[in-house]
Formats: structure tokens, sequence, C-alpha cells
């Protein structure tokens, strides 16, 4: 079968300290394959070859938790959101790594929805559930606002919008990871200003390399430390057509 996920244990082990379990291995390969086949209806990704979905959708969702992965989980079970999970990265393979976290997953497209349902059932994730929506919406709802330990967020928009997508659900003293590719200097500053309107500080900028093709990425790591004021998130659309 050519659809033979890597292994890569060893650069697992020397770029994250972790590996996964034989089960989590298989839950990948699982994973991969689901995702193969939905793509002929869905258009789910462009990365199909094994290697390259190994190391973009796999590596690269497991590198922005990091701080998981050590198993000094703070706290213990933590309450995970993945904000437009779209095929479901890094959710599905955070829920996979994560066995003790609760994570729900978040798009706005419900056929996308519809098929990670199908993906949870497929791998036994019990630890996972979905919702269709938008950030700006459930941001504004007592159930979901200030209900978080951490929020995901990858390849969505400015960096500032994605502060005002997670910062308002999480909960005091909790983490919003936004995964990006490149990242300048500028971007911090204007980063800052809306971070510290939204009730959060930055508490870290990490850049680092991909394994295979040795492309350099970041993951921008926000800390809320206070409210965030009620007026965000601001309603649907005005995050990214006036960002703050």
């Amino acid at each position: 079968m050519t659809n033979l996920l890597p292994e890569m244990a060893e650069i697992w082990q020397q770029t994250l300290n972790w590996q996964p379990t034989v089960q989590q291995q298989a839950q990948f390969q699982r994973l991969y394959e689901l995702i193969l086949e939905g793509n002929r209806q869905l258009n789910l990704t462009r990365i199909t070859d094994p290697q390259e979905f190994w190391e973009k959708h796999l590596w690269d969702s497991l590198r922005g938790i990091v701080p998981l992965l050590s198993g000094n989980l703070f706290p213990a079970s933590p309450t995970i959101i993945d904000i437009g999970t779209g095929a479901g990265f890094p959710g599905v393979p955070v829920a996979i790594t994560v066995p003790n976290c609760t994570i729900t997953l978040l798009d706005s497209t419900r056929k996308k929805i519809t098929f990670i349902d199908n993906i949870l059932t497929e791998l036994a994730l019990i630890n996972a559930k979905t919702f269709v929506g938008r950030a700006e919406e459930i941001g504004q709802h007592t159930q979901y606002r200030l209900a978080y330990d951490i929020a995901l967020i990858r390849a969505v928009g400015a960096t500032s919008v994605c502060a005002e997508y997670t910062l308002p659900l999480l909960k005091q003293g909790g983490l919003a990871i936004i995964y990006r590719g490149n990242w300048a200097k500028d971007e911090t500053t204007v980063l800052q200003n809306a971070v510290k309107l939204l009730g959060g500080v930055i508490e870290s900028i990490e850049q680092f390399t991909t394994p295979l093709s040795h492309s350099i990425r970041h993951c921008v790591y926000l800390r809320k430390v206070a409210t965030t004021p009620i007026e965000f998130p601001r309603a649907i659309g005005v995050p990214t057509q006036k960002p703050l």
C-alpha cells in the first residue's frame, strides 16, 4: 500500500521529546486514509503525499502543543477549543495525542464538521466534539466565553484577529496558541497593542524549522491575564475587516 505514513519515531523524539504509541500511530494512519477519501468530495487539503502529510499536518499540529506533550499539564484535564478547524487540524491530532483533554472542534462549514464527526467515530475519539459556528458568535455566548484552558488557531487571518477570536473564550490564565508561517518584527508591536486591549499578554513567540522540508514556522503564545472587555469579539466579519 503506497499510502503508508512514515513512523518517524526518532524525529518525534528528537524534536518534541515525545513519540506516538502503537495505537496513536494506527490512529494517525487511519486519519490520513480518511482525509484522502474525504478529499475526493470535499477538497480538504492539497497535502496528500505521506511525508508531507506527516510533517505539515501531524508534526506541525503537535509542535504547537509541546507544553502539553511533556505531561506537565495545567490543569490535568484541560478543556481545549480548535477555532476554524477545517479538515481537523490541529484539533484531531491533539485529541489523539492528549487523551485526557476535552477538545471542541469549531468550524463554520457544516460539511467539514459532518466529515470530522465521521473521523471522530472512526477513530473512537470520545474526548473530542464538534460545533458548527463562528468564533465571533460563540465568544459572546455565556456557555463558551471564559470556558477554555487552551485555544488553538491555525491558518486563520491576521494575528490580531486570531487574538480577538481566542482570548474571549479563555478562562483567566488560559493560553492561546496561534500557528503561523512567517513572522515579522513589526507584527509583534501591532499584536501587543491588540492583545493588551483583549486582556492578554504575549508570553512567547517561538520560531522553529520543520524537520523534513526545513521550512520556518512560528507559534505565538498568548496568556490571558485580565478580563476581556465585553465588546470583544466584535460582530461577524468586523475583526477581519478592521483588525485591532
